[in-house]
């Protein structure tokens, strides 16, 4: 089981470079194909970056969306997980989002980080990223 960072679902939503990948990702999620989780810390920010930018119809289909995956799961982060990210922050130099998500994939002992963010390159749960589509 993987958790699944902030980055690869706004890759998706913004059309950034790696929006192909990304999807292909996530639609292995949403078919069952592969497990994982998304913190309610990142389903928040996801919220405020897209409303910040006007795009809450897009942010309504991607709330809405979330419902219908089978093969993701939601984590309500703890004051645990919050207070140990602070930890994190401060021995690996994390700022406190990948220190969140770090304390989040400790507790569920994730086998792995699907992210672009290279801030996780290195640590104990390895990151990974989604691997680039043949076209």
């Amino acid at each position: 089981m993987y958790l699944i960072d902030t980055n690869i679902f706004l890759e998706v939503m913004l059309a950034r470079s790696k929006k192909k990948q990304c999807a292909h990702f996530l639609t292995l999620l949403r078919d069952g194909k592969e497990f994982g989780v998304i913190t309610d810390f990142s389903i928040h920010s996801i919220i405020i970056i897209m409303e910040s930018l006007k795009k809450k119809k897009e942010l309504r289909i991607f709330l809405a969306s979330l419902t219908g995956y089978k093969g993701l799961s939601i984590y309500d982060t703890k004051i645990q997980d919050e207070l140990e990210a602070i930890d994190i922050s401060l021995e690996k130099n994390l700022d406190i989002e990948d220190s969140i998500q770090y304390s989040a994939a400790l507790s569920l002992n994730a086998d792995g980080i699907v992210s672009l963010d290279k801030h996780f390159d290195g640590m104990e749960i390895p990151r990974i990223e989604p691997l680039p589509i043949k076209e």
